[in-house]
């Protein structure tokens, strides 16, 4: 038996040393350095040795160009390197990424930062409605995040001044009463354009009415508008967006014969009626994208 140990001893050792002849002088130029390394941070006759950057950053790239590399690795964990590298990694592309990263917007002008204050003491408007109005009077440097900045910064200096209700607001408290219209187009089959009107309630998200025609006009949609709203099935408020095609005349059949009051999104702001802008998005990811339209008929 001790005979046998012996030679099992003596076949481990000799494979080794086969191993050991067999390495190229590369690669025993490596080892060495490993070894020699790893030895110089003992030597520093501490308790516990500190590695520097340049001790992480050598077994860094030993793990990249030797395969070999846990083999001789002592002096910590393997996993330590892999987690030296991760974080080495993730430094250099923070560094890039905020060296690529483009200034901020420029501060706004104090012509336009009087303008908002101006536009929130004067009118019952939020910070949409504002940031819309500047939009329209040519202002395009300026973005919404910023209106809504001085916005608030002009509520907190005049705390007397009735809080206004958001526009989520408004729809979480109305939606019992709220409904909203839109139009969208259809190309058919000869390159023609058809107008999809539509009509949805926001209780239920309900279709309400539903027409299609190639020539829209704001007498067409008065009379979609009385087919839609008989007199006791009335909304309250009825969304629009700002379209040419929902002119004061549409407006004013609202108000006067169905007293239903309109309630025009903001420029730019297809949010506010976000539930129109789902329903189009629906109708054509799972129907229109799948057929081709022939005429008013076929659709």
């Amino acid at each position: 038996m001790v005979v046998y140990r012996v030679l099992v001893g003596f076949f481990f050792v000799l494979i080794k040393f086969i191993q050991i002849v067999r390495k190229s002088k590369s690669e025993l130029i490596i080892e060495n350095l490993a070894l020699r390394q790893q030895l110089a941070i003992y030597q520093t006759k501490k308790t516990k040795p500190r590695l520097t950057n340049f001790d992480r950053s050598f077994w860094i790239a030993l793990k990249q160009s030797w395969n070999e590399w846990i083999d001789h690795l002592i002096i910590v964990k393997p996993e330590t390197v892999v987690d030296w590298q991760k974080r080495r990694f993730n430094k250099h592309w923070t560094k890039i990424s905020t060296q690529n990263k483009k200034p901020g917007r420029k501060r706004i002008k104090k012509e336009i930062r009087d303008l908002i204050y101006r536009m929130a003491g004067e009118n019952r408007w939020g910070a949409p409605r504002i940031f819309s109005e500047l939009l329209m009077l040519g202002f395009k440097d300026v973005s919404e995040a910023s209106v809504s900045r001085y916005f608030r910064k002009y509520r907190s200096l005049h705390p007397d001044k009735k809080k206004q209700q958001s526009w989520m607001t408004f729809l979480k408290n109305h939606r019992d009463v709220i409904s909203a219209m839109d139009f969208f187009i259809v190309p058919t089959i000869n390159f023609n354009i058809l107008f999809v009107f539509f009509i949805i309630d926001h209780k239920r998200r309900k279709i309400r009415h539903f027409n299609v025609t190639s020539q829209p006009s704001a007498l067409w949609v008065i009379q979609q508008l009385r087919d839609a709203f008989p007199f006791d099935q009335i909304s309250k408020y009825l969304i629009m967006d700002r379209d040419i095609i929902f002119s004061t005349q549409v407006k004013g059949f609202l108000e006067q014969q169905h007293r239903i009051k309109p309630k025009i999104t903001s420029y730019k702001s297809p949010w506010q009626n976000g539930i129109c802008e789902r329903f189009i998005l629906s109708a054509r990811s799972e129907v229109l994208n799948h057929v081709v339209v022939f005429n008013e008929d076929h659709l």
